[in-house]
């Protein structure tokens, strides 16, 4: 944080359970030149990466649905979710760790990643940086039928969807993941597909 807009800096973590929360108390300057006295709620759970693997021949992209808890408790009734593929960086850098998710989630081994983008994706509430790429493929690069890493509880379900389709997949609210969105609307805006 810019030194001359904030001071007096403290966190207080609340919780490092799955990821960490974390409380930050400070003192802003604010444009008015007083100080103000914030207290904010920051959740850390790491940078992330995320793919859009598209193939411009058939036409078609790969995307995933798995269960994701928040959205089952914030309305959605079978908690599924379509997206692209995902992952935190751990200790890799974005490129190495999106390949490693795309096999792991997808079953298809990428060699050349291209990054779009990077992005704050919930900046009011989440410290992640999530890192977009997009990647063609073909069946030669199948390796496995992915489906994520049992040690992790993952139970992903891997798609190949005419781009078409997902395209109108976005405004029949059935692709509601901003990520993913995004990576769409990046591929027709390229035309990749």
């Amino acid at each position: 944080m810019s030194q001359d807009k904030v001071k007096d800096l403290s966190i207080d973590i609340l919780s490092n359970n799955w990821y960490t929360l974390k409380r930050v108390n400070f003192k802003y300057h604010r444009k008015d030149g007083s100080w103000q006295s914030q207290s904010r709620e920051a959740y850390d759970r790491g940078n992330g990466a995320t793919i859009l693997l598209y193939n411009s021949e058939k036409k078609t992209v790969i995307l995933t649905r798995q269960f994701r808890m928040p959205t089952f408790i914030n309305g959605n009734p079978s908690g599924l979710l379509i997206e692209a593929c995902a992952g935190l960086l751990d200790l890799d850098n974005p490129e190495d760790a999106i390949r490693r998710e795309t096999e792991e989630e997808t079953g298809y081994k990428v060699g050349a990643v291209k990054k779009v983008f990077e992005a704050y994706m919930s900046p009011g509430s989440v410290t992640e940086i999530l890192y977009f790429f997009v990647a063609e493929y073909n069946e030669g690069m199948k390796l496995n039928e992915g489906g994520g890493v049992a040690h992790e509880q993952e139970d992903i379900e891997v798609l190949e969807i005419p781009f078409a389709k997902s395209l109108e997949m976005i405004s029949k609210g059935e692709i509601k993941d901003a990520k993913t969105i995004l990576l769409l609307q990046y591929a027709k805006i390229e035309n990749l597909v």
